[in-house]
């Protein structure tokens, strides 16, 4: 619980890290001082980022401020959902299974492998010549 009476969880997935800070509200969400659709811009990057919302039914009753750093835009929508489900887990614990069962708890740990020497690219090989 912060200051204000809200609550603030950490979510991370690929390089992108999410805080978000949950209030008693109207149901305003912004991110990085933007709404999520000016600032995703994809229909699909919101049905992510607000699946916890939707399967928790809390959408209208808190003022989400969400402030997301490094990645892309489909890493930063992973964090904020993980986020999310943190934050509301907090709120009350009796909607963790809804929010688990959405898959919003598990920190998705797939990462862009490094490029090895004597490789295109991090498994791609030369082509092969016989001759």
């Amino acid at each position: 619980m912060i200051k204000g009476g809200g609550f603030h969880a950490v979510g991370r997935r690929k390089a992108a890290v999410a805080r978000v800070y949950l209030r008693p509200g109207t149901g305003k969400f912004s991110v990085n001082g933007q709404g999520t659709s000016e600032y995703f811009g994809r229909v699909s990057l919101e049905l992510i980022l607000k699946s916890p919302l939707t399967a928790t039914g809390l959408g209208e009753k808190y003022d989400i401020l969400a402030n997301v750093t490094g990645g892309g835009k489909s890493g930063q929508a992973g964090a904020l959902k993980m986020a999310l489900g943190r934050v509301l887990c907090q709120v009350d614990g009796a909607l963790r299974p809804a929010v688990k069962a959405i898959g919003a708890l598990t920190r998705d740990s797939r990462e862009v492998e490094r490029k090895k020497y004597g490789r295109h690219k991090a498994r791609k090989r030369p082509q092969f010549s016989k001759r």
